[in-house]
């Protein structure tokens, strides 16, 4: 019986500590699937179900110095402080699509795609072949000067969203274009930028 509730512990351990380290890796894309709003209570469960389990790893350790459980919850808050798993996403998000982001400057450039929103003539609604190059609804934004063209990686509200931005000359945006206050502008390779307006 005890046998069984050790197994039982180590396996919802184990259960629990995978479900938050999936949300720290996928939570960027889960939001653009389901919205921040509810977003909300997914984190609520799987955080609150976290800490119940370690609650009771934490109780079993002192009861039955079993330590394995607690080990792995320890470890997860660890990973959870300490891995960059947003950056490790991003990276692999700019790396997987840069050529075919780059295709999609090129027809910018070239006049192929035009902005084609009536109500903001800096919006460009990307074709299907290329939507999800851009988070958010798959429309990027050219700079009102026309130097520098945004690929959303998270579209928040107002001024809080973030972005890979292309610019043909590889200048630095500047805190303050595509109206934003950007606290974050980061060069990722030549021609290229990442921007986290906040």
């Amino acid at each position: 019986m005890k046998n069984l509730k050790h197994n039982q512990l180590l396996f919802l351990s184990l259960v629990s500590s995978i479900l938050v380290i999936l949300i720290a890796f996928f939570q960027w894309n889960l939001i653009e699937i389901v919205t921040e709003f509810l977003m909300l209570p997914i984190w609520l469960v799987v955080f609150g179900f976290f800490i119940v389990i370690t609650v009771k790893t934490i109780i079993n350790l002192f009861k039955n110095t079993d330590w394995k459980p607690f080990a792995i919850q320890l470890l997860t808050v660890l990973l959870w402080l300490f891995f960059p798993f947003t950056q490790v996403m991003l990276d692999l998000d700019f790396k997987t699509n840069k050529s075919e982001r780059e295709e999609v400057v090129k027809m910018v450039e070239n006049g192929t795609l035009k902005p084609n929103i009536s109500y903001d003539s800096s919006i460009i609604q990307l074709p299907e072949k290329y939507d999800q190059l851009s988070k958010g609804g798959g429309e990027i934004v050219i700079e009102k000067n026309g130097s520098f063209i945004l690929f959303f990686t998270y579209r928040g509200m107002l001024d809080n969203f973030s972005g890979f931005v292309y610019s043909p000359n590889d200048k630095k945006p500047s805190q303050h274009d595509f109206d934003g206050d950007f606290k974050q502008i980061e060069k990722l390779d030549e021609n290229w930028y990442f921007v986290g307006s906040y």
